[in-house]
């Protein structure tokens, strides 16, 4: 595993909405995904009760189910030997970009612990197991059932390339199903990011990474983009369309020899039955020239996707989903970013509708929403009345002040208030402002988690994080414990000396 090319000092920040839209770019003093993935020096013992038995182990080292003391939430952890480990710096990479990435189609990291001996990653457990014993059970799939499990892989895809990075090791057993439920009511997550970089758009990549089957013949000349990944996506719903791979050869040699090639044929007796936009779709991303490839973007907009994968055809709104949206903008800051790691950190049960609304929304599949994206939902779920302050709620909800609005902020500005305001919910939050632990909140907790870049210190930012603490702070003792940021998202925050009496009740 080489370090990645083109790797510089001046790579690109997150990229923006399709081709037309300026760079995502977080705003100063906006408040970003990645802030709130906590970098621990405490003992992961001391927080997660650790199964003994493993769920898959690797070169790597283990990942093990585990449960949060506090508030019970269930994870998976990945212990990573530093020992075992070649390049330190390759794998701070990896948490960079796992930081980085806020889709629904994306493994989630919560937050990671560092001792002498190992590193441990704190995901989301995903208990459906690999796609890739799915393909060894079913032997392939059907078409419905392959094409959302490609819309939902490209979905994914193009929100990596959106965000300026290419995966470079994309196969069935890089993606987990949510649960043991079947296809169609399931959901798939990408979970490696170990041969990921960042890249610069027509800046070529160097290094050879990837899997012999799965990987594009660029990649082996070691000259490639990111439309490799797509290359890929291509191998993989072949496999899905008919159990076994287009380039196969009982060695690696044999099998990279045929990718060099890229010669591959439908044969007859497997692929009678499926659809000729199947077999079309699969020649445009097995492309030799990654010029005449499709992108992400393309793939997504093709025939045999948009009609065999079912169409959110209505997007569901909930009642009160406009009113959630305007009332996040009331919050202060606090108070947003609090429920910005409550909405990160819910697992997919509590989110699905929510998830679901999101995914309806956005209607070219970047896992981002646009104004006007968000203006055509509303229209079509029947709103009679577009409110007219939807830009100003719009720039409210884009808590990182990138012109639109990513899947967490979406998630933290419609979240139902019985969901957020449970104990257990809002100390898991209230732990990731409390850095050292002792049970309350002050100045510099505040300042080190809400700013995003600690060597701006100015004085805004200061008068700003003073007036936050005194808001909350009820009793004024230059500190928010947890009863206070229970009454602040309970109610409307505390001004000083008016205690919990003029809150109203959970």
């Amino acid at each position: 595993m080489g370090g990645c090319a083109g790797k510089n000092a001046d790579a690109p920040k997150p990229g923006g909405k399709a081709s037309t839209m300026p760079k995502k770019e977080i705003k100063e003093g906006g408040i970003g995904h990645a802030q709130f993935i906590i970098e621990n020096t405490g003992k992961i013992t001391d927080y997660y009760t650790l199964d003994k038995k493993k769920l898959g182990e690797g070169s790597y080292g283990s990942v093990c189910k585990a449960t949060n003391i506090s508030t019970k939430a269930i994870r998976a952890v990945k212990t990573i030997s530093k020992s075992q480990m070649k390049n330190l710096e390759r794998f701070k990479q990896e948490i960079a970009i796992m930081k980085m990435m806020d889709h629904p189609n994306i493994i989630k990291l919560f937050e990671s612990f560092e001792d002498h001996r190992n590193i441990y990653l704190v995901m989301e457990l995903c208990s459906g197991g690999e796609l890739f014993d799915r393909i060894i059970e079913s032997g392939h799939f059907s078409e419905v059932q392959a094409a959302i499990l490609m819309q939902q892989i490209i979905r994914a895809i193009y929100y990596m390339h959106e965000n300026h990075v290419c995966h470079r090791d994309l196969k069935p057993e890089n993606f987990l199903f949510m649960t043991k439920d079947p296809i169609e009511k399931n959901f798939l997550k990408i979970i490696d990011f170990g041969l990921s970089c960042k890249f610069i758009p027509a800046k070529p990549l160097s290094t050879k990474a990837g899997t012999p089957y799965y990987v594009a013949p660029q990649v082996l000349a070691g000259n490639y983009d990111q439309l490799s990944d797509l290359w890929s996506c291509g191998v993989i719903m072949y496999v899905l369309l008919c159990g076994y791979p287009p380039f196969f050869g009982d060695t690696d040699s044999e099998v990279l020899a045929k990718v060099r090639l890229g010669n591959f044929s439908f044969n007859p007796a497997d692929w009678k039955n499926v659809s000729e936009d199947a077999k079309t779709l699969i020649r445009h991303l097995l492309k030799m020239n990654p010029k005449d490839r499709y992108t992400a973007e393309q793939a997504l907009n093709h025939e045999w996707i948009k009609n065999k994968a079912p169409k959110a055809s209505s997007v569901a709104l909930q009642s009160n989903f406009v009113d959630n949206l305007r009332g996040f903008r009331s919050q202060n800051k606090l108070k947003k970013a609090a429920l910005h790691i409550i909405a990160g950190q819910l697992n997919e049960d509590q989110i699905k509708a929510l998830r679901d609304t999101f995914m309806g929304l956005d209607k070219n599949g970047d896992g981002l929403l646009t104004p006007a994206e968000l203006k055509e939902g509303l229209q079509k779920a029947g709103l009679k009345e577009i409110p007219p302050d939807l830009q100003q709620i719009m720039e409210d909800v884009d808590a990182d002040g990138s012109g639109v609005i990513d899947y967490t902020e979406f998630l933290a500005a419609t979240l139902d208030r019985r969901q957020y305001i449970q104990e257990d919910v809002c100390w898991s939050a209230f732990r990731v402002f409390d850095r050292n632990g002792d049970g309350k909140i002050s100045q510099d907790e505040l300042k080190m988690v809400l700013s995003n870049d600690q060597a701006v210190e100015d004085t805004l930012g200061h008068g700003m994080i003073m007036e936050l603490l005194k808001e909350v702070d009820g009793n004024g003792d230059g500190v928010i414990d947890f009863q206070e940021f229970m009454q602040m998202m309970r109610g409307a925050g505390v001004k000083p000396g008016m205690g919990a009496a003029n809150q109203p009740l959970a």
